[in-house]
């Protein structure tokens, strides 16, 4: 089936011109146009896309405007903006309600490669209502303490970004939107960023001022109505990843953008369990408990609950969010590796080992047959498992810098 793009703005030649330019792409690519935000929101009505690309500033109605309309109405469209305009005040208002954003001019291989890659995991997800759920999400929960510690540094006289950078890159959630807008276009950086440190000193004080405070990108979880999923242990676990594959990524003497990636996909690797638990909680309870009852393991009930894991869930999030592909790849293969199209000791190898080691120490239910030793032995690299477990030792010992 052809994917279906819808393209909005109030100028004829601009719409024009994305049409030749985008030519090449008719056999694959469905295009529709709409010369405004009611136009647009006319022809959905009548007519299903699988994405909506926007211009910001329309008269009457505004991409803003439109895209929240889209978000409420239709949560499992691929929202994406596109537009000159760089308003500091009118691009705050855009974090929330679209994925991604994008400058014009705009090349048309950057316009593709952010629309095949926000579309590239819908087939995962076979169920259609948790596609919807994870669509309208613009943020993930952050641990409360973490949360309070940073709304204190912010409305503090003596904030300090260095600390405001440690907070973010200790939370998941935080780390996941920052990475997702310094990664757009939203702010106008041109290279890869993958330390949140690095983000947050890039967005500087003022702008990360005003999108947790005012603009709001950041959510605190209610622990209260979530004591059965052991929030705090995903937390650590996923920090404990993150920290290790880097590590490993080090040891390896990986590039520089492989071994911050492989953090942060370490850190997000499980951002799929607190969708799950924090949307879903009664099904995702019900699965857990299941996973107990019956022996058998959380992967396994989580594929018979939502017909898929939550690698997936967290993946598919990540990937509309246009985080970088090597650390959504990471994400949604770190059970699976074997099944990764790239094989190669990178950012998946850290993360899956990273996380099944961390596991291990804990003594997990099923931490051994998480470690694909059939995926190692294929790399030629099964032999270095007893050097990273060294290293992970070592690196417990020294305690974790996890300021990537």
């Amino acid at each position: 089936m052809k994917l279906r793009i819808l393209f909005v703005d109030d100028e004829p030649h601009v719409l024009q011109g994305l049409q030749r330019m985008l030519r090449g792409m008719r056999d694959v690519w469905e295009i529709a146009t709409a010369a405004s935000g009611p136009e647009a929101l006319d022809l959905l009505s009548r007519k299903p896309v699988d994405v909506v690309v926007t211009d910001m500033r329309m008269p009457g109605m505004d991409g803003n405007q439109l895209l929240q309309e889209i978000k409420n109405r239709y949560p499992e469209i691929v929202r994406i903006i596109l537009s000159g305009q760089s308003d500091r005040e009118m691009v705050l208002k855009s974090v929330r309600p679209a994925h991604q954003y994008l400058s014009k001019p705009c090349r048309d291989e950057i316009l593709k490669s952010t629309i095949e890659r926000s579309c590239g995991l819908r087939d995962l997800l076979a169920d259609n209502s948790l596609k919807r759920l994870i669509s309208r999400l613009d943020s993930l929960p952050s641990q409360p303490a973490l949360y309070l510690e940073i709304l204190r540094e912010l409305e503090s006289p003596y904030s300090s970004m260095h600390r405001i950078g440690e907070i973010i890159s200790q939370d998941l959630g935080m780390t996941a939107k920052i990475l997702q807008l310094v990664n757009s276009a939203f702010f106008g950086f041109r290279r890869h960023i993958s330390s949140p440190a690095e983000a947050a000193e890039l967005l500087g004080l003022e702008t990360i001022k005003a999108l947790v405070l005012s603009v709001k990108i950041f959510s605190q979880l209610d622990k209260a109505g979530m004591k059965v999923f052991a929030v705090d242990r995903i937390w650590a676990h996923s920090l404990a990843t993150g920290v290790f594959a880097k590590t490993i990524a080090t040891a390896e003497k990986q590039e520089r953008t492989v071994i911050d990636d492989a953090f942060m996909a370490g850190l997000l690797h499980d951002a799929g369990k607190l969708i799950l638990a924090a949307n879903l909680p009664q099904q995702y309870k019900e699965a857990l408990v299941a996973a107990r009852n019956k022996g058998s393991s959380d992967l396994e009930e989580e594929q018979r609950a939502f017909r898929v894991t939550h690698a997936e869930v967290g993946a598919y999030l990540l990937a509309l969010w246009g985080l970088p592909f090597p650390i959504v790849e990471a994400i949604a293969f770190h059970h699976s590796p074997s099944q990764c199209p790239h094989q190669e000791l990178g950012i998946l190898t850290a993360v899956h080992v990273g996380s099944a080691l961390e596991l291990l120490l804990h003594h997990e239910k099923d931490a051994d047959s998480q470690l694909d030793r059939k995926y190692l032995a294929e790399l030629e690299i099964l032999h270095k498992l007893p050097e990273w477990q060294a290293l992970y030792r070592q690196t417990l010992e020294e305690g974790p810098d996890h300021d990537a």
